[in-house]
C-alpha cells in the first residue's frame, strides 16, 4: 500500500513516515502545499494523510483537488485544528476519516487500516478472489486454504493485481506502486519481470492457474478467463 504523507512539521513527519513503513507501507513525503500538489497530479497513492495547515495553501483545497481527479484515493485529515467546522469541511469534501494532533501513532495505523478495508475490501477482513484468500492483517496468502510463502514485495504486487483484477497494469504503474515515486530512475524494468515471473511460479506450484497475463506492449493483466 502507498501512502503520501502531507505534513509541515518535519519531526512528526518522519516519525509518521518511519512507524508506518515499519508496518509494511510504502511512505512518500510532502512537507508543503506546492510539493503535495505536485506529486499529487504526478503520482496515485492508496492514501493521503493530510495536514490541514500547509506552508503555501489550504490542505481543504489539495483534497478538493484530489477528489476531482482522482477520486478513489483514500483520505485522513491530520491537524492541530480544533474546529468541528474544519473537521465537516473536510469529511464533505471527499475525506473519510479525521485525526487531531496529538495522537498516537497506534491509532494512526488502527485507522489507515480501517479506511483501506472499507475502500479496497468493501469492509470485510479478508479478501478473496477465485481460489486465493489474502489476509491483509497478517500478510498471508492462501490458495484453496495451502499457505503460499511470498515475499514482500510479491505479497504487495498480488494485492496490487487483485484490487485491480481483469485491468491492465503497465509496467510503469506496477513499479510506481510497488517501488515508490522515483521508480524512473531505475535503468530498466528487469525488476519487474523478475517478481512477476516469481509470483506466477509460487501461485502455480501451489496449484493455482496461470491468472498473471502477459499483455504485450502494455503490462500485465490478472484475470480468470
Amino acid at each position: 500500500m502507498k501512502i503520501l504523507i502531507i505534513e509541515d512539521e518535519l519531526q512528526l513527519l518522519e516519525a509518521v513516515a518511519e512507524y508506518l513503513a515499519g508496518e509494511g507501507f510504502l511512505c512518500e513525503k510532502a512537507s508543503n502545499f506546492n510539493e503535495a500538489s505536485e506529486k499529487i497530479a504526478l503520482y496515485d497513492y492508496d492514501l493521503l494523510i493530510l495536514d490541514l495547515t500547509l506552508p503555501g495553501g489550504d490542505g481543504l483545497d489539495l483534497l478538493s483537488r484530489l477528489k476531482k481527479n482522482k477520486p478513489d484515493t483514500g483520505v485522513l485529515i491530520l491537524t492541530a485544528r480544533n474546529s468541528l467546522d474544519d473537521k465537516l469541511s473536510g469529511l464533505d469534501k471527499g475525506a473519510d476519516d479525521y485525526l487531531t494532533k496529538p495522537f498516537h501513532l497506534a491509532e494512526l495505523n488502527s485507522r489507515i487500516k480501517a479506511i483501506i478495508r472499507r475502500r479496497q475490501f468493501n469492509g470485510r477482513e479478508k479478501l478473496h478472489w477465485e481460489e486465493i484468500e489474502i489476509n491483509p492483517e497478517s500478510k498471508e496468502v492462501f490458495l484453496n486454504g495451502n499457505r503460499v510463502i511470498l515475499s514482500r514485495k510479491e505479497y504487495e504486487m498480488l494485492l496490487y493485481f487483485i484490487t485491480n483484477s481483469n485491468r491492465v497494469i503497465t509496467k510503469e504503474a506496477l513499479a510506481e506502486h510497488l517501488w515508490g515515486d522515483h521508480y524512473d530512475e531505475a535503468d530498466n524494468f528487469d525488476f519487474i519481470y523478475a517478481h512477476v515471473k516469481n509470483l506466477r511460479r509460487k501461485i502455480r506450484k501451489a496449484g493455482g492457474q496461470n491468472y498473471l497475463k502477459t499483455v504485450y506492449g502494455l503490462g500485465y493483466r490478472l484475470t480468470s478467463s
